[in-house]
């Protein structure tokens, strides 16, 4: 082999995706975020990555573009990536919008590009601001760039947050203010990313709301109430039931674990991914 072959042989190695387990059996894409690793933890994007991938998870959420490069070497998609602003100061105050646009447009276009389906959207806080009057404000902004997100094939995703004990006087803390953005803006790229854990705190009556609002929710977060951990015997919720009725209504998009675990971290995501495969 001469050493223009060696060279060559050397590049299509580098370029090779790393070793990745096959994905959990069972109906439902299963994505993880940096949380399940344990609270503190030192590992790195990559040691995250390649762990995720050894388990035979095929996503990875709340990431940013400076990311991609990892997720692809392991083979995960970017289920869920970072939009703009911040949790309590966003797009339902109209004096931020400029501020977030461009921020937002940046993060759109670098998903496309890497075939990521979901970008996250925030509300932001009240702060004495009307329900109806964020909710227009939401609107105008979102008019905006939605023909964006429509061109690179890439879903917006409102989240729902409680306001009751994590996220007080955030606005979208209920699933019909949600949907109702989502009918306004008038999209099938504006979905709603539900968050099984807040909506327990907030409404309760889980598997009737999914069922009754699945057109609307692009995207699922998990975790056990109370305490946010996981999702075992402990909590209120069983998500045995609670994943098969996702997974009977057809769902194809991810649902991701964004809990903080108490025990050992890699032994409560196996336990929490073999609860998933229904």
């Amino acid at each position: 082999m001469t050493r223009r072959d060696l060279f060559a042989a050397s590049l299509a190695l580098a370029a090779t995706p790393a070793a990745t387990a096959a994905p959990r059996k069972g109906r439902l894409k299963q994505s993880v975020t940096r949380g399940v690793f344990g609270r503190g933890n030192k590992l790195s994007m990559d040691d995250m990555a390649r762990k995720a991938a050894e388990m035979g998870v095929t996503g990875f959420d709340l990431v940013t573009p400076e990311d991609f490069p990892v997720l692809k070497k392991y083979g995960l998609v970017p289920a869920m990536v970072r939009g703009g602003g911040t949790l309590t100061d966003n797009i339902n105050h109209k004096e931020n919008h400029a501020r977030i646009e461009p921020e937002l447009r940046a993060n759109i276009a670098a998903a496309g590009k890497a075939g990521a389906p979901n970008v996250i959207i925030l509300s932001g806080n009240r702060r004495k601001l009307a329900d109806a009057e964020g909710m227009d404000n939401c609107v105008t902004f979102l008019r905006k760039v939605i023909k964006q997100a429509e061109e690179q094939n890439v879903t917006l995703c409102m989240e729902l947050l409680n306001s009751k004990v994590n996220h007080p006087d955030y606005q979208c803390d209920r699933t019909a203010w949600g949907v109702e953005l989502c009918k306004r803006v008038e999209s099938p790229r504006m979905k709603l990313l539900y968050d099984i854990y807040h909506m327990q705190i907030m409404e309760g009556d889980i598997i009737r709301t999914i069922r009754d609002n699945i057109a609307y929710l692009a995207h699922f977060h998990t975790a056990g109430n109370p305490g946010r951990h996981e999702m075992d015997d402990t909590q209120e919720m069983h998500y045995k039931g609670i994943a098969k009725a996702i997974a009977d209504l057809g769902f194809q998009g991810f649902v991701a674990h964004e809990y903080t675990p108490l025990g050992d971290a890699m032994t409560s995501l196996e336990n929490t991914l073999a609860l998933f495969e229904v």
